[in-house]
C-alpha cells in the first residue's frame, strides 16, 4: 500500500457509502463516502484503478472534470487501465485485452477498454494539459493526467 511505504502521504479511500461502511481501518487512510459523479475529495493526486473502463465516455468526462476541480494547479490523476492496441498484434497482452473489452461490454453496458488516443482525448476534454502513459505488464498501463 502506498501509505505504508510512504507514511508522509495521507490517503483517502473514496467510494459509495455502502462500500465505505464496511471498510477496515488502514494507517494513513481516511474513508470518505460519496458519489464520484457529483464531486471528488480534494487532493494533490487522485488514483483511479480499473474505474474508467466501467463507464461511457460521457460518464468518464464527468468524473474526470470532477477530479480536475479537486486538484491544485499541477495536480495529477494517475490512472491504471489496460490500453487497447489500435491494431491487434500477436502478443499475450492483446490476447488479454481484447477479451476483456468484450467482457466489459457484457458486464457494464457502457463499459469498454480504450486506446491510448481515446484516453488522451478524455484527459484533454476534461481540461488536463499533460498526458503520459507507461506500459507496465500484459497491457496494463499507468497514465498520468496533469492539470
Amino acid at each position: 500500500m502506498i501509505t505504508a511505504k510512504h507514511p508522509h502521504i495521507k490517503g483517502i479511500n473514496f467510494d459509495l457509502p455502502h462500500v465505505v461502511s464496511d471498510a477496515k481501518p488502514l494507517p494513513g487512510v481516511q474513508h470518505v463516502s460519496g458519489d464520484m459523479f457529483e464531486a471528488v475529495p480534494r487532493g494533490d493526486a487522485i488514483f483511479l484503478k480499473w474505474i474508467l473502463h466501467d463507464w461511457s465516455d460521457e460518464h468518464c468526462a464527468k468524473l474526470l472534470k470532477n477530479c480536475w476541480k479537486a486538484l491544485p494547479e499541477k495536480g495529477k490523476v494517475i490512472v491504471m487501465e489496460c490500453i487497447l492496441p489500435v491494431v491487434p498484434e500477436p502478443s499475450i497482452a492483446t490476447q488479454v485485452i481484447y477479451p476483456l473489452d468484450v467482457c466489459m461490454s457484457v458486464y457494464y453496458v457502457e463499459g469498454k477498454e480504450r486506446t491510448e488516443e481515446e484516453f488522451r482525448a478524455l484527459a484533454k476534454d476534461a481540461g488536463f494539459s499533460g498526458f503520459n502513459a507507461a506500459h507496465v505488464f500484459l497491457g496494463m498501463s499507468v497514465m498520468e493526467f496533469t492539470k
